[in-house]
């Protein structure tokens, strides 16, 4: 059995908040080499609790404008990783079709 590690490394100011996220990854086909992000989203399933846990950091420096369009991404991958593991088209449906609502209201945001 082969193991493989995903790593984050988090850099905070005096009052916690993040300032630099980077990432590896053991099995990373470039190497072990770390990669510098604003953003990160990570869900798990609590099997005892029956129950999702979420972890979720940005930098301080993010604009609010690439962090919406992260989480309608975040969103829209929820809806590929449903319909890969259940195969339940129409909440895959919904779930981007929710997306598309979203882009539409960030572009109205914009204009303001």
């Amino acid at each position: 059995m082969s193991k493989s590690q995903i790593i984050f490394d988090i850099e905070l100011d005096e009052e916690n908040v993040p300032e630099k996220i980077s990432w590896s990854a053991t099995d990373n086909p470039g190497g072990n080499t770390s990669t510098e992000t604003k953003a990160v989203s990570i869900a798990l399933w609590d099997q005892s609790a029956k129950q999702s846990l979420r972890i979720d950091l940005w930098t301080k420096d993010m604009p609010v404008d690439e962090m919406k369009k992260f989480y309608i991404e975040c969103i829209a991958g929820l809806g590929d990783g449903i319909k890969r593991s259940t195969n339940d088209e129409e909440m895959a449906l919904q779930i981007h079709e929710l997306c598309d609502k979203l882009v539409e209201h960030v572009k109205k945001s914009a204009e303001k």
